[in-house]
């Protein structure tokens, strides 16, 4: 962490002040966290209480933050967005809204330079393991000059290249779910098709179930729509079906949105009961599920999975290859209800007329030749070890698990507000996944997500050992 100096030109609190502004500019810190308290800070930064008051107080000034009374300070919205640093904000500036957290910092902070260091807050594989020969070969295949010029000049098959639509089709009878090369789409990531599936099937005002603790970019994007969020428990076995039939008698919601398998974050899988159940209330209820198996490569065939034992009938399936494959080539898709597939179809066509035809034809060839299952299966194995690593790591610094560690993610009880610790990691050039992302309301957390594959360095540990243990408890209601 680079330390305050006083200097002739710059006093510590024009220098706080200055660090902490561009943290909320570039949306490191989202609108609505928290700061920490003034004596947090003081002993954070090795600056004074006064220095800390007066770099406050110029954050106040420049609109970027606001205090609450008996609460502290808190990032506000920035309506004049694009005007110059520490320019006035506008006369009468939006409210600040309590909620759905806004999970573009974290999405920012993956574009962020962070020292080289693993990141225990991201998403995704570190890219030596994702790296393989069989990609460029799959790549070189699709791309022969008169290739090049066939799947260039022209637009590619609006539902998606037909080869890969087969492949994927055989790919789903594996796991039991029954899809017919029609009824799948191809999309531009796994988040692509869950925005064509809101778009397509809720207007601005309807009512959505989420899962809660859930996917925080899932929030943002349906509260970005102006949907109505109503967050639904996620437990053990699945979600809390007597919170969700609360909800259909109430609010007549359209959608719910579920990970079924290694659900983020906390790695749980659906049961086959409550799977039963809330297929349910579904038929009874009128509602449509879109299932998010964007982890599927990870997990077992067998696990239980929404759309195999609905028949795509109520449901939506949803995954993707960003994840396991390619991150760059942002290769997802859908497969849906014979009924909705036009109406979907006509959405997808609206926003990005078709999909990169090459890349589907590459991924197709990778798929066909075994060469993803392969890698998948190298991915699970290195993963199984990784896990075991991290969890040890994570007991041994004094944290416990608040789900069964499985899949990608563990979900991690500090003890303390991981807001504010995450702020603190941040100095130190590592990315935290607080848990209040999380939520669907921002509300004080002890929790964290971590990701195992990059959380296996000791030295990561024992500097979060080392702030967690001067942070403060976190303040439950």
């Amino acid at each position: 962490m680079s330390l305050l100096l006083k200097t002739a030109s710059s006093s510590l609190a024009d220098q706080l002040c200055g660090r902490l502004a561009q943290r909320i500019q570039s949306r490191l810190l989202a609108p609505g966290a928290r700061l920490p308290s003034v004596r947090q800070c003081a002993q954070q930064q090795g600056v004074s209480a006064s220095t800390v008051v007066a770099a406050y107080d110029r954050l106040q000034a420049q609109g970027l933050v606001e205090a609450r009374k008996n609460r502290g300070f808190f990032v506000r919205e920035l309506p004049w967005a694009g005007q110059a640093a520490g320019a006035p904000p506008q006369q009468t500036p939006e409210p600040v809204r309590p909620a759905p957290v806004n999970a573009t910092a974290l999405i920012r902070g993956m574009f962020h330079s962070q020292h080289g260091k693993p990141q225990p807050g991201m998403g995704v594989f570190p890219a030596d393991w994702l790296e393989s020969r069989f990609l460029p070969a799959s790549v070189r295949r699709v791309t022969g000059t008169q290739a090049l010029l066939a799947h260039s000049l022209q637009y590619g098959e609006p539902a998606g290249d037909s080869g890969l639509r087969r492949s994927l089709s055989n790919k789903l009878a594996s796991l039991n779910i029954e899809a017919t090369p029609e009824q799948i789409i191809t999309t531009v990531g796994a988040t692509h098709a869950l925005d064509i599936i809101s778009r397509t099937l809720l207007r601005a005002g309807d009512c959505v179930m989420v899962e809660e603790p859930g996917w925080a970019v899932e929030f943002a994007r349906l509260e970005a729509l102006g949907m109505r969020i109503l967050p639904v428990p996620r437990r053990a076995d699945g979600p809390d079906l007597a919170v969700m039939a609360r909800y259909c008698e109430m609010h007549a919601p359209k959608l719910f949105v579920s990970v079924s398998v290694f659900h983020n974050p906390t790695g749980y899988c659906l049961a086959p009961g409550s799977a039963h159940r809330l297929l349910q209330l579904a038929n009874v209820h009128r509602f449509y599920v879109a299932e998010d198996d964007t982890y599927s490569h990870l997990a077992p065939e067998h696990a239980t999975r929404l759309c195999a034992l609905d028949g795509l009938q109520r449901t939506v399936y949803v995954s993707g290859f960003a994840k396991i494959l390619a991150p760059g080539w942002r290769v997802g898709y859908l497969a849906a209800p014979q009924a909705l597939v036009e109406p979907l179809l006509d959405t997808k066509l609206l926003a990005t007329l078709t999909t990169p035809a090459l890349l589907e034809k590459a991924l197709a060839w990778c798929i066909d030749q075994g060469q993803l299952r392969r890698h998948a299966e190298r991915i699970r194995d290195r993963l199984d070890q990784a896990r075991a690593r991290s969890t040890k790591l994570a007991l041994a610094h004094g944290c416990n698990f608040a789900a069964e560690p499985a899949g990608l993610f563990g979900w991690v009880e500090t003890g303390v507000d991981t807001d504010l610790l995450a702020q603190r990691m941040h100095d130190e050039g590592y990315l935290l996944a607080p848990g209040a992302l999380f939520h669907a309301t921002r509300q004080p957390c002890s929790l964290m997500r971590i990701n195992f594959a990059t959380t296996q360095d000791a030295a990561f540990w024992k500097v979060f050992a080392r702030l967690r243990d001067v942070a403060a408890p976190v303040r439950r209601s």
